[in-house]
């Protein structure tokens, strides 16, 4: 069965609001293990401002803030991190594979593949139309 959370959901969970939540809706998840979510993609978006004016494409490491805000579903989920912040403790491996640009569903997958205490691993991925964008590895750290 596929838990989902709107957008007003999501709020309840994550700390981020306009203009950097980067997380419409999840469409699949399990606390503690793996969170689903897309992110769609608009021109109207304040980055494509600067980046870049004459061709417009989504900052990767926007794109790596939207996985790991993903993956902090799947841990602030769990009734034990309820209100509370996961931080960013590293990023592995990150590799860019396709540009994303307005117009785009952007796809979110992380799995937790490691933890111990306070700090996790999460494996990521990103794609468009069943197309790998990014892939990384990030580790989190949440607050005590």
């Amino acid at each position: 069965m596929n838990m989902t959370l709107t957008s007003d959901e999501i709020q309840k969970i994550l700390p981020h609001r306009y203009p950097f939540l980067l997380v419409d809706k999840i469409t699949d998840y399990e606390p503690g293990k793996y969170a689903n979510g897309i992110k769609c993609v608009t021109a109207n978006e304040m980055h494509f401002v600067g980046h870049f004016p004459q061709k417009k494409v989504m900052p990767g490491v926007l794109i790596i803030e939207a996985l790991a805000q993903t993956g902090a579903i799947a841990i602030l989920s769990e009734e034990e991190n309820k209100g509370k912040i996961a931080f960013f403790g590293g990023i592995k491996n990150a590799r860019f594979k396709r540009q994303v640009v307005p117009g785009d569903v952007l796809e979110l997958h992380c799995e937790i593949i490691k933890r111990k205490g306070p700090v996790g691993i999460g494996e990521c991925n990103a794609y468009v139309d069943g197309e790998l964008c990014v892939t990384a590895q990030l580790t989190f750290a949440i607050e005590q």
